[in-house]
């Protein structure tokens, strides 16, 4: 985008496309159980997906709507009033949307170093990094939700 050209391994390339993995393993996650408790929210984060996606594509920073961040926050805080507090590390697995949303949260991870990756190069909107910091947790929190509604426990450490 811009019409300036980089290689392939560029840490903007690298960057962005670890932000659309992300938003292919939330699909993935999305068709395990279609229409359940976390698809429309799920759907949501997957158009800010893409629009952060774009923004990074381009050496000029994009700013998220306001109040992106603060959606994923407040979906965390009502998922973990249903979760008891954890007292182990939690291993992914259980059901397989809990097992997707582990994976798309491993992604979602790596998305993030990637684009802290590019931050430390090139100016990219503070949100983003946030967002996807939040995003990654939010993902862990459904996971165990997603098992919790099933009946299956946490698979603990």
């Amino acid at each position: 985008m811009g019409g300036s050209r980089v290689a392939k391994n560029h840490v903007r390339v690298c960057a962005y496309g670890e932000v659309d993995e992300t938003n292919a393993a939330i699909g993935l996650a999305r068709v395990v159980a279609p229409a359940d408790f976390s698809d429309a929210l799920l759907s949501e984060i997957q158009h800010d997906l893409f629009t952060i996606g774009g923004a990074l594509a381009t050496p000029a920073p994009e700013r998220l709507k306001e109040g992106k961040r603060t959606k994923v926050e407040d979906a965390i805080d009502a998922v973990e009033t249903e979760l008891e507090p954890l007292k182990t590390f939690v291993l992914p697995g259980g059901t397989p949307k809990a097992a997707a949303l582990h994976f798309a949260r491993t992604v979602c991870r790596r998305a993030e170093r990637a684009v802290v990756h590019l931050a430390r190069q090139e100016p990219v909107a503070g949100e983003v990094l946030v967002y996807l910091n939040r995003l990654s947790d939010l993902l862990f929190v459904l996971a165990r939700l997603a098992n919790r509604r099933s009946g299956v426990p946490d698979v603990a450490w």
